[in-house]
């Protein structure tokens, strides 16, 4: 593999569609990454990117070649480090993404992996929207939900359940709901997906055959306004066990209308195809995995 240089420039460059970023992921200069995805286009003998003043974008023979050039990177880095990890100490900055809300099930566990692991740094970004993990420069991330992204390396982290609950006060002016279509007499705080803009959900099981229709008296795009505002007796939402696991024990919420509910939860963790499995990575992973929840 004379042109394993230009091939690493070009699948960078196809990744972030960004000959600047390349540059920056493979120690060179953008104008460097240019003349080597030029080298390996005349070697080829196709056009792998459809350039412009603003912007680069894979043609459909690039696309291809990506493809199978990704595939190549990814089991050489694992095949380097396969061999490294039998005494490599893990180590080194671990960028980590999570929901806002999840510092109530992660933070707990990081005493424990701090110090079986003293020479790792995690970095913390909290974020509730779904950003991409490669331009974002994340290592690793713990999302919740559907899993759309094939370019994701994925494993099941925890599960959890919805419940639906409001606070003593409320609950005393306006009386529990008995079914799912006693709710439409109620204030229902809803809340909104950040980077849809959508609501979301409220999951019966199939035995409600109509759907309720709720009554929306507030919305959040952040979980914790939602905790908060059902708390203060603003209606009944509908949020994770584990946002509303404290405030349960300290008798500030109450759950009902179990039994009609699904769809539980599942966290998971996810890391990019083309990172290899670090010692860093890796050990954090089967960490948490083992742990959450």
């Amino acid at each position: 593999m004379d042109n394993l240089a230009e091939i690493t420039a070009f699948v960078r460059a196809a990744e972030t569609l960004s000959f600047v970023a390349a540059g920056q992921a493979t120690g060179v200069s953008a104008s460097a990454v240019g003349k080597q995805i030029a080298r390996l286009e005349a070697t080829l003998g196709v056009r792998l990117f459809q350039r412009s003043t603003r912007r680069v974008n894979l043609t459909e023979a690039g696309q291809m070649y990506y493809e199978r050039c990704r595939r190549v990177l990814d089991d050489l880095a694992d095949a380097r480090a396969m061999l490294s990890q039998v005494s490599q100490t893990p180590r080194g900055k671990l960028r980590v993404g999570l929901p806002v809300t999840a510092y109530r099930f992660v933070m707990p566990l990081l005493p424990g992996f701090a110090a079986k692991y003293p020479d790792i740094e995690l970095d913390l970004d909290f974020d509730d929207r779904i950003v991409d993990l490669i331009k974002s420069g994340l290592d690793v991330a713990i999302r919740s939900g559907d899993l759309p992204d094939s370019t994701l390396m994925s494993r099941r982290a925890g599960p959890f359940r919805f419940v639906l609950c409001a606070s003593p006060d409320y609950i005393a002016t306006h009386g529990i709901p008995q079914t799912p279509h006693d709710l439409e007499a109620h204030a229902c705080i809803r809340f909104r997906f950040p980077t849809s803009g959508k609501l979301q959900p409220w999951a019966f099981v199939s035995e409600v055959t109509r759907e309720p229709k709720l009554r929306t008296s507030l919305t959040c795009n952040n979980m914790e306004a939602l905790l908060s505002a059902t708390t203060h007796g603003l209606g009944i939402s509908y949020m994770p066990d584990f946002l509303a696991r404290d405030a349960l024990a300290a008798g500030e919420l109450q759950v009902f209308l179990g039994d009609y509910l699904e769809n539980p939860g599942q966290f998971w963790m996810l890391w990019p195809s083309s990172r290899h499995l670090s010692p860093k990575l890796r050990v954090f992973v089967d960490y948490m995995c083992e742990r959450m929840l």
